[in-house]
């Protein structure tokens, strides 16, 4: 059985963006969207990658800055300079 990556981001425009990036690069998102915060899930795993995080923001982006959109992960992270990843092993 498949569980679900997940993030949560406050909801703003910056976080915004990085669930458009999100939802292009991980077929399967489904994004539930609350007054003060957007929770995306994945089943298994859920990548954000820095180059479609700057292509929807339009500057450079540094996957540190994730930290202050951030509300709540689940999944066993791995981070690098170029992509951030929420995973479950089966």
């Amino acid at each position: 059985m498949a569980s679900n990556a997940f993030i949560a981001f406050q909801k703003n425009e910056e976080s915004r963006c990085i669930v458009e990036a999100i939802v292009e690069d991980n077929p399967g998102a489904v994004v539930t969207d609350q007054p003060a915060m957007v929770k995306v899930d994945v089943p298994n795993r859920l990548v954000i990658k820095r180059s479609t995080v700057e292509e929807k923001m339009g500057r450079e982006f540094d996957l540190q800055e994730l930290q202050l959109h951030l509300i709540t992960i689940s999944g066993h992270l791995d981070e690098t300079d170029e992509e951030f990843t929420l995973s479950w092993n089966s």
